[in-house]
């Protein structure tokens, strides 16, 4: 059975960088082991099978290399954009099956890729002892806490105090995955809110839990440090922007969309854009 996959650059800033993921527009007749083995094949952070919804436009389960998990926003925008490019679908508003619920998509004519996310679940504030033991770090953010935050998938977000600091962090990844685990989370989300082109922070994801030692992108977890920063009272709704990949030489732009009422995040969306950089066709057992 020969299976055909793209490589989808998400998140790119300027044409350049962004976050791999491996996008599978057919999957119907794929069992759920053979979709672990293209995961596994292709290599990368997440890839994204496409199969036919009776209650969306189409649903989409994500596989890291080792295991499912349940939404993944580069792999979203990788889709959705690889979708757009095939003629599938057009500008205008769609939905998607994922195993976190039902996701509203946007496609804009310009190419921008929008996805909305569950609205923010916040959970344990964490002792900064704890996850300076994973990092390295000696100074965390005061008027920040460090705490798990959720948008469909679990995160510790830890707002270190400078720029300097979060790229001088040294990732226990033991200790990562440990205090990932007790927490129910994939992993620490480390920002500053100095950054390097005026963005709203700067950002690096350690996710060994999935199977990601650090990834270039990661719109989900930008989406959690949007409601973090929200209920800090350090950003208000409207768009905000962040950096991330600069570490590992892929330059990426997570830029996020925040709707509030009478102080409570009613939407959250992710956007991005994204290149389609291979194609290739897959033997499957």
């Amino acid at each position: 059975m020969i299976s055909s996959a793209a490589t989808v650059n998400a998140f790119t800033r300027d044409g350049g960088g962004g976050n791999p993921a491996g996008v599978v527009l057919s999957a119907d007749g794929l069992s759920e082991s053979q979709m672990l083995s293209i995961a596994t094949t292709l290599g990368f952070s997440e890839t994204a099978f496409v199969c036919s919804s009776t209650d969306a436009t189409f649903r989409v389960r994500f596989f890291t290399p080792t295991a499912e998990v349940a939404l993944c926003g580069h792999a979203t925008i990788a889709t959705w954009a690889l979708l757009a490019e095939e003629g599938r679908i057009g500008p205008g508003r769609w939905t998607m099956d994922t195993l976190a619920g039902l996701q509203q998509i946007e496609v804009r004519a310009d190419g921008l890729i929008a996805m909305t996310q569950n609205p923010p679940r916040f959970g344990p504030i964490l002792d900064p002892a704890e996850i300076a033991a994973c990092l390295g770090v000696p100074e965390f953010r005061e008027d920040v806490p460090i705490q798990v935050v959720s948008t469909g998938l679990n995160k510790i977000l830890a707002p270190i105090k400078t720029l300097e600091g979060l790229r001088a962090v040294q990732p226990d990844y033991e200790a990562i995955e440990a205090v990932a685990r007790t927490y129910e989370s994939t992993g620490i989300f480390a920002f500053s809110l100095e950054t390097v082109h005026g963005s709203t922070a700067h950002c690096r994801n350690f996710a060994p839990v999935v199977g990601i030692f650090e990834d270039a992108a990661t719109g989900t977890s930008c989406a959690g440090v949007s409601c973090l920063l929200h209920r800090s009272g350090k950003v208000g709704d409207g768009e905000l922007s962040f950096e991330q990949g600069y570490t590992i030489d892929s330059p990426s732009e997570i830029r996020t969309r925040l709707v509030s009422s009478a102080g409570e995040i009613e939407e959250v969306w992710v956007m991005g854009r994204a290149t389609t950089i291979a194609r290739q066709d897959l033997e499957v057992a």
